[in-house]
């Protein structure tokens, strides 16, 4: 999800929220991504999801047929998946029967059910087939405010894409809408009209034109996380290239750009595909999907890590970071979100504040230091510091980006901690650490790693291990408080004191980061071991603390700007 809302919502380039079918409306729970697994569907692996799907744009409404193959990991009866009650459901039928809508399937809160003929064992497959058609909820603010969206190119042709990330799978298809519950593939087979092109995820397999004026894309995806399988559907042209790995192998690039786009507005942003690949690859290790794709599609919304077609939607706009940084941090996602996927929503900053940290780090890779800590700063200047990035507590939905939860922090604070911690522990322990994260090993190469799911918990677990240390001092301080830690300082005669103070704290040991100290031009390390430390200054001297702003901590010129922000004129 991209990080500059406000910023951006007003130059989206989308239809008007169409009305939604009273009659229908979408359950609470469905707009609730991540909520708790019933009993059934933890104990099934849906191993493939085909996905028949054709988008109406003239009655903004899809007619599809999902085809589901799970196995069982424990003894079940039904069958569930969660599905938008928007929807007429026309067939249900388990491994080719149909059943009977009194006594064989229903629907409640959200979820559809379908009875088995049988106990399925342990290992055991089935095969749940649901055919279903409909106005599909329109995204009332998309990206952040999920569902389709239905605009129109420039020239006049539909321009339509889904973005659900806070929603969910089933606003569109029937699924299991929670991290853990990823399909090994989904095959995807969009049917829309033979003017319009329809790049989706994974590897494509091809077009089949029906000669009735309608045409299907077909598509291959695996591994993929429920809420960033995407349809994509405009006038679009394409770009490609191949990209030759440092690992050794090589792989497409694909950006499917609108027909009518500035060619040189296309070829700048194209030229930026490599040069980002090769950070990401040297900084984390090898893409993770390189059998499938590198590709983004041009989207009437902001953008989306959507595995191996990220939509972008930034216009191609210039700023002074000398890269498009929608582009930027959606490529991050590859890594931190698709590859590496959270367990929860309470550990959604893994995706965000890392990814987001990826944006300073090649800021740097390009111009330098400067370049690297303006970026920072701005950061910093934006933080809330009012609730905690990580509640230590199972979330659901959207919690994260709500009133009562961190907001752009997740991002901001979380990109912050992440500096800090590297800070902290060094290059090599803070970049081994990232990469068993993600791919489970500190020496990834193509064709040695699968999809990890994981938790802050692990990430906890695996900083400490490369480090040999313990820091629950840090994590406590950084994720689970609101506030920032306060560095007090007094200075009596030739000595400065100096001393840490965290509200709420309860990690059973000092907050004990040490502090740099620049006393007329030579920095000295201040341990405060136990949360103080004192350093003799001579009486004229010049002192600045944390010359290099190592350490994230409240600073009092940035609340002074903060308030005067908020004060009227």
């Amino acid at each position: 999800m991209s990080i500059l809302a406000a910023a951006f919502a007003a130059l989206l380039v989308a239809t008007p929220v169409a009305a939604q079918d009273a009659a229908r409306d979408s359950a609470v729970a469905t707009l609730q991504s991540g909520r708790p697994l019933a009993p059934e569907q933890a104990a099934v692996t849906l191993d493939i999801a085909d996905l028949a799907i054709k988008v109406l744009p003239e009655t903004r409404s899809i007619d599809a047929v999902a085809t589901l193959n799970f196995t069982a990991n424990g003894p079940v009866e039904r069958l569930i998946v969660d599905l938008d009650e928007r929807f007429t459901i026309t067939e249900v039928a388990v491994d080719g029967v149909t059943l009977s809508a009194d006594d064989g399937w229903g629907q409640s809160d959200g979820r559809l059910w379908a009875r088995l003929p049988a106990t399925l064992a342990v290992g055991g497959s089935a095969t749940l087939r649901v055919a279903y058609s409909g106005r599909p909820r329109v995204a009332p603010n998309p990206p952040w405010d999920g569902g389709f969206v239905w605009a129109t190119a420039p020239t006049g042709e539909p321009w339509i894409a889904t973005a659900v990330q806070g929603e969910g799978c089933d606003l569109f298809w029937p699924c299991i809408d929670s991290s853990l519950s990823e399909p090994g593939r989904v095959d995807l087979h969009i049917t829309v009209p033979s003017n319009l092109s329809a790049p989706s995820n994974g590897r494509f397999l091809g077009t089949v034109d029906h000669g009735d004026g309608w045409t299907t894309w077909n598509w291959s995806a695996r591994d993929i996380n429920p809420y960033a399988v995407a349809l994509n559907i405009g006038p679009y042209e394409k770009v490609e290239a191949t990209y030759q790995s440092r690992f050794g192998n090589s792989f497409p690039m694909e950006y499917w750009h609108l027909r009518s786009d500035d060619p040189a507005k296309v070829a700048g942003l194209f030229a930026q595909f490599r040069p980002m690949m090769d950070f990401f690859e040297a900084t984390i290790g090898p893409y993770p999907f390189a059998d499938e794709k590198m590709g983004v599609v041009e989207t009437p919304h902001l953008g989306m890590e959507h595995q191996t077609i990220n939509a972008y939607g930034n216009g191609y706009r210039i700023d002074l970071r000398g890269y498009d940084w929608l582009l930027q941090h959606e490529l991050a996602h590859e890594w931190f979100g698709n590859q590496m996927t959270h367990a929860n929503i309470d550990d959604f900053w893994l995706h965000e504040g890392l990814g987001t940290y990826m944006q300073p780090l090649y800021a740097r890779w390009l111009h330098g230091d400067r370049y690297m800590q303006i970026e920072l700063g701005e950061l910093h200047a934006s933080l809330a510091n009012i609730f905690p990035i990580v509640r230590d507590e199972e979330l659901v939905g959207s919690a994260y980006l709500s009133g009562q939860g961190a907001g752009n922090d997740i991002y901001f604070k979380g990109a912050l901690v992440a500096h800090t911690l590297r800070m902290l522990i060094g290059d090599e322990a803070f970049f081994r650490s990232l990469r068993v994260l993600i791919y489970g090993h500190p020496d990834p190469q193509p064709g040695s790693f699968t999809t990890m799911r994981r938790s802050t918990r692990d990430f906890v677990r695996i900083v400490e291990a490369e480090t040999g240390q313990e820091l629950s001092w840090f994590f406590e301080a950084y994720l689970l408080n609101g506030d920032l830690p306060v560095l007090n300082q007094s200075r009596e005669g030739d000595r400065l004191t100096l001393s840490w103070q965290v509200s709420g704290y309860s990690a059973g040991v000092p907050f004990r980061m040490p502090v740099e100290v620049e006393i007329d031009g030579v920095v000295t390390t201040v341990p405060m071991t136990d949360g103080r430390g004192e350093i003799s200054v001579p009486a004229n001297a010049s002192v600045l603390i944390d010359p290099e702003n190592k350490v994230l901590r409240r600073l009092d010129l940035i609340e002074t700007y903060r308030a005067s922000r908020t004060r009227p004129n």
